[in-house]
């Protein structure tokens, strides 16, 4: 290579091997090993070389090699130290593609809960809620009813005289039993709940025709929901014919990965659109000094020097009796509050200067500083304005989904106990503990096995190269470089691929000796299912592993760029 100061050199190499490059100035041999030998160089030449040339007109290609000659070079893989994202969406489950497996996972056999209640959204058959009940023990006291009205204000004469005419003689009236000859006024503007008691019957063995048809009834009659309240110990039983909530009726259509995506609107938090936080305009940054007072400047452009916005807090100061020239962060705090965030309803008089510099008095109420930032910014169509005032602006996690990203649906299915958003916030060492510990019955398990064989899979993978510290709801803008490598080396390992020649830059970096074991293990599995690996190193443990070892010198720069010896580490 004529251009990264590497003299004539002559190297042959097996493939499917372990090879290490080493030298004087880690930077450099990267250049050298990473321009050689990396799939942008050739690898994508050659790749390019088999589209049509409409499509190649769209590729920008890298510069040619300047190269005497390279023969027999697998595609290549280059795995650098850089950030995986700047994609504020992006984290390590969807860098990984865990997440893709979470959501196919939470679709298929999830439960999902009602926000409200949390009870599980599960139809039941009659002949299940039948066994339910004579579940109970013999000789209980049952009543089946059926809820017809929940919480709701009003008299019910209406209801009460259908209910007559469709001969039912007892009803339940918030939590009291009545004959329906002899119900009590209902106050108009009170919530009352009512319930049809369609049966009375004691818990034995022989009643299951008379329950089934009792419970059928009570369904009918109150959309799919029914209710075996205990007469003596007062325990209810709610059941529900559909895939909703027996207490308020919550229903949820049919669960769908996208429905877990917060790149999806259909998955996303509708408050921060799947970003998990918000922006918002920061008190400690509008107030940029707090030690001097308003009139000195402690809120930029509302000090004197501003003559309209500084006359506004004069009159404030005024109504509210607080001096504008003592220290902002002296001021009593409801005083800050109301300068901060306005007067809500109460009018206050502020006093103006007409064109001809003439005072007048207007009454109003007084705005807010920060909800005067948020409609100016909202408002204009000034680049330069919006610039201007998001220097105020922070972020917070968002309050509806509390960082999650998930909207209420998605953040209320389980799997074992547990929701996506609880499983990505475990370390990955936890997560991978949790699928192995899972437990499932029935048509779920089968739908889940080789789904959570897949997760649990790729978990290990990171694990095995250093990372089981991290969580997969991690943003991927935090990661550091050497995380991300590591992670793209993972998902390389995870993704199967044989015949092909990794190129690495110190992967050992930072790594505690115990994980830099477990990630040269990791190299040698990638070599030992057919692929050939080259690492850029100077760690000796990762040097003494490899098959073969080049060491490029004797300095760095201009005076390097020599083979100084190559053969087997041993």
């Amino acid at each position: 290579d004529h251009r990264h100061h590497l003299g004539t050199v002559l190297l042959a190499g097996k493939v499917g091997g372990q090879g290490r490059d080493g030298g004087r100035d880690g930077a450099g041999a990267l250049q050298d090993a990473a321009e050689d030998h990396r799939p942008d160089v050739v690898g994508q030449r050659r790749y390019v070389e088999s589209l049509s040339a409409y499509a190649r007109q769209f590729l920008q290609l890298m510069e040619k090699p300047d190269v005497d000659l390279i023969e027999g070079l697998s595609p290549a893989i280059s795995i650098e130290q850089k950030a995986t994202s700047h994609n504020p969406r992006s984290t390590v489950g969807t860098v990984t593609e865990i997440h893709d497996y979470l959501r196919l996972l939470y679709a298929r056999a999830g439960t999902p809960h009602c926000p409200e209640h949390g009870q599980p959204l599960e139809a039941m058959s009659v002949s299940q809620m039948v066994d339910h009940v004579l579940a109970l023990p013999e000789d209980t006291k049952l009543m089946i009813l059926a809820p017809v009205v929940a919480n709701r204000k009003g008299e019910q004469l209406e209801l009460f005289s259908e209910l007559r005419a469709q001969g039912f003689v007892r009803l339940r009236v918030d939590g009291k039993v009545y004959d329906i000859d002899a119900l009590p006024k209902l106050p108009k503007t009170t919530k009352h709940t009512v319930d049809i008691v369609v049966d009375r019957l004691k818990v034995r063995a022989d009643m299951r025709q008379r329950l089934a048809e009792s419970i059928e009834t009570a369904l009918t009659h109150a959309e799919g929901r029914c209710i075996a309240a205990e007469m003596d110990g007062g325990g209810e039983h709610l059941f529900s014919a559909k895939v909703a909530c027996p207490h308020c009726g919550y229903a949820l259509q049919e669960l769908e990965p996208r429905l877990f995506s917060f790149n999806n609107p259909m998955g996303a938090c509708q408050e921060c659109d799947g970003l998990g936080s918000i922006q918002f305009f920061d008190p400690a940054r509008v107030v940029a000094y707090p030690h001097m007072s308003l009139a000195a400047g402690a809120i930029k452009g509302w000090d004197r020097r501003n003559q309209f916005y500084f006359q506004m807090l004069e009159s404030l100061a005024a109504h509210y009796d607080f001096d504008t020239g003592v220290p902002f962060d002296e001021l009593p705090e409801r005083v800050r509050q109301i300068v901060l965030q306005g007067s809500g309803r109460e009018q206050i008089k502020f006093r103006y200067l007409n064109e001809k510099g003439k005072g007048f008095d207007r009454l109003h109420s007084f705005e807010g500083i920060i909800p005067s930032l948020e409609r100016r910014y909202r408002e204009t169509d000034s680049v330069m304005v919006r610039e201007e005032l998001a220097k105020y602006l922070n972020a917070k996690p968002c309050p509806e989904c509390a960082g999650t990203r998930l909207r209420r649906e998605a953040r209320h299915v389980l799997i074992g106990e547990r929701t996506l958003p609880e499983v990505s916030g475990l370390s990955l060492i936890g997560c991978r503990d949790f699928f192995n510990l899972l437990q499932m019955t029935g048509h779920k398990a089968q739908v889940a096995e080789k789904i959570v064989k897949e997760i649990t899979s790729r978990l290990s993978f990171l694990i095995n190269v250093g990372l089981d510290y991290l969580s997969l709801d991690r943003s991927a803008e935090t990661l550091s470089g050497g995380e991300a490598q590591r992670i793209r080396l993972a998902s390389q390992i995870g993704s199967g691929l044989t015949g092909v020649m990794y190129v690495l830059d110190e992967p050992s970096i930072g790594l505690h000796q115990r994980d830099n074991t477990r990630l040269l293990e990791t190299l040698a599995n990638l070599r030992d299912i057919g692929n050939t690996v080259i690492v850029v190193e100077h760690d000796e443990d990762a040097i003494l592993h490899a098959d073969y070892v080049v060491d490029i010198g004797p300095a760095a720069g201009i005076h390097g760029g020599r083979v100084i010896a190559q053969g087997t580490p041993r």
